[in-house]
């Protein structure tokens, strides 16, 4: 079993930034990736970005050149750096792991941790 602790939300102004952390402990394999989705009240989940245990990442659109996936496999730990934050980025962001070492991959979730950006 896999357990994701998120933490680093919190309330920001627009123009702000935050990083999120999220750390993962218990069975964990070396192939697998590491991602953050939110959810905003109303609408649906969405993928904001991931990253390989490789290193290879992907963002969304709306999160490119604002936002930064990082990860240190040492500490089995992802980290997402918002930068230049907007009102519409205000949502609950959960971690996510996926572990590609079994088919089908297992997939994991964390608590979520909200982040609200407002003036």
């Amino acid at each position: 079993q896999v357990q994701l602790v998120e933490s680093g939300g919190g309330l920001v102004q627009p123009g702000g930034s935050l990083r999120l952390s999220c750390a993962a402990s218990g069975s964990i394999f070396r192939f697998n990736a590491m991602g953050w989705y939110r959810q905003a009240p109303g609408k649906q989940r969405e993928l904001v970005a991931i990253i390989t245990s490789g290193g290879s990442t992907n963002y969304a659109d709306s999160a490119k050149g604002r936002f930064t996936i990082s990860r240190d496999n040492a500490k089995n730990t992802v980290y997402l750096q918002m930068n230049s934050l907007k009102p519409e980025d205000t949502a609950v962001y959960c971690c996510n792991l996926v572990d590609t070492t079994y088919f089908p991959p297992r997939e994991y979730w964390g608590q979520g941790t909200q982040v609200t950006v407002s003036s």
